[in-house]
C-alpha cells in the first residue's frame, strides 16, 4: 500500500487558489473527563511538549498523569466552558471568520494542532478546494519548540503524505509586529477608559522550561520585547508594569518570574491593586479564563489585594483582526 494519500478531485470551478490557516492549540471537545483524556494524552505525547524519551516519559503519563488530571481539568472546562462549545475554539473560528471578510479572494480556515479541527484533514479539506499554496499563521506571538514548532511539525507531516504537495509558507512568530503591538494598545487602553486603571499591570506570558531556553529557544527573550514594546506603547515606566510567565507543569525550573508566586508577593510588598492582561495568547482559553481570572483573582486577594481585574485577550477584537490582516497581507506578497 502506498504511504502517499490519492489526490482529491478538485470542486468544479475551484482551481490554484490561495489559504491562510490559522492554528491554535486545540481544546477537548468537551467539558468532561471522558472528553479531556484523549485531548490530555495526544498533547502530551508531543516530545515538542515534553522532551523526554518516550521510553521514561509514556509509564508515567499513562500511569500517573492520565488517570488523574483529566478529572481535574475537566473542572477547570466546566467554569468557562460557552453554550457553543470551548472558548479556544469559539474564539479562533470567530478570528478565521472575521479575517476572510478582509481577504474576500483568500480562502481562510482554522485548525488545531491536538483535537478537531485537525490540520491534516483540514489541509486535506483546503486542497479539495482547489487551494494549492497556504500561508500557515500558527497564532502564538512568540516562538516556542513546544507550541509553535509543534504546530508545524503537523504541517509538514501532513505534506509527506500528499503526492503532489502545495506550496507552503509559515509565519512562525510574530512578537514585535506593529500591528499586533497597536491593536494591544488600544485593547487595554479601553478597556482602561471604561473600567478605569490599577496601579500595576502584569503581562502574564506562558511558561517553558528554563532548560528549553538554555539551549537556544528564543521564546523568553521574545515575550520579555513583547512586553517592553507594549509597555512603551501604553506610555508605562518600568516600575508600572511586570513580565510574568504562568502554568508551570511537573517539578523541572521554569523559567520567571512565576504569575503564581507573585500573586502571593505583590500585595505582601504594598502592591495591592492589579491589572493582568496574556499577550502570548489570542485567544481567550482554559488559562487565562480560569487559570487567571478565576484562580488568580481569588489567590491575589487571598493574599491581601484590594484590587484586581482580568483584561481579556485579543479574541476577535476588530483592530487585532485588521493587525491579522497585515500580517496576511504582507507575507502573501507575491503569490
Amino acid at each position: 500500500m502506498s504511504p502517499f494519500q490519492p489526490e482529491p478531485v478538485f470542486q468544479t470551478g475551484h482551481t490554484n487558489k490561495t489559504a491562510v490557516l490559522l492554528i491554535n492549540l486545540g481544546s477537548p471537545e468537551a467539558p468532561t473527563a471522558e472528553a479531556v483524556r484523549p485531548y490530555l494524552k495526544e498533547f502530551l505525547s508531543d516530545q515538542r511538549v515534553v522532551e523526554l524519551p518516550k521510553w521514561l516519559w509514556q509509564p508515567i503519563l499513562r500511569g500517573f498523569i492520565l488517570p488523574f488530571r483529566p478529572k481535574q481539568s475537566a473542572h477547570g472546562y466546566e467554569k468557562i466552558w460557552f453554550e457553543d462549545g470551548s472558548p479556544l475554539t469559539t474564539y479562533t473560528q470567530r478570528q478565521a471568520g472575521k479575517l476572510s471578510e478582509k481577504l474576500p479572494d483568500i480562502e481562510v480556515a482554522y485548525a488545531m494542532t491536538y483535537g478537531k479541527p485537525s490540520i491534516a484533514d483540514t489541509l486535506n479539506k483546503l486542497k479539495i478546494k482547489g487551494v494549492n499554496q497556504v500561508l500557515v499563521i500558527p497564532l502564538y506571538p512568540q516562538y516556542a519548540a513546544s507550541s509553535s514548532a509543534a504546530a508545524l511539525d503537523k504541517v509538514f507531516q501532513a505534506l509527506q503524505q500528499q503526492r503532489n504537495q502545495i506550496s507552503v509558507r509559515t509565519v512562525s512568530r510574530f512578537y514585535d509586529d506593529p500591528g499586533y503591538i497597536e491593536a494591544m494598545r488600544q485593547h487595554i487602553s479601553a478597556y482602561w477608559a471604561e473600567h478605569g486603571r490599577s496601579k500595576k499591570l502584569m503581562l502574564s506570558f506562558h511558561g517553558v522550561p528554563q532548560a528549553c531556553c538554555d539551549k537556544g529557544d528564543p521564546y523568553q527573550k521574545e515575550c520579555l520585547t513583547t512586553g517592553r514594546l507594549l509597555a512603551e506603547a501604553l506610555g508605562l515606566s518600568e516600575y508600572e508594569y511586570t513580565v510574568a510567565f504562568q502554568s508551570q507543569f511537573g517539578k523541572a525550573k521554569w523559567i520567571g518570574p512565576s504569575t503564581q508566586t507573585l500573586l502571593d508577593k505583590l500585595p505582601m510588598q504594598g502592591e495591592t491593586e492589579l491589572d493582568i492582561f496574556c499577550p502570548g495568547f489570542v485567544s481567550d482559553c482554559l488559562e487565562t479564563m480560569e487559570e487567571i481570572a478565576i484562580a488568580g483573582r481569588e489567590q491575589f486577594y487571598a493574599a491581601g489585594g484590594t484590587r484586581f481585574q482580568y483584561i481579556p485577550c485579543l479574541n476577535d477584537n476588530e483592530e487585532w483582526i485588521h493587525a491579522l490582516s497585515g500580517l496576511a497581507q504582507k507575507n502573501l506578497q507575491g503569490w
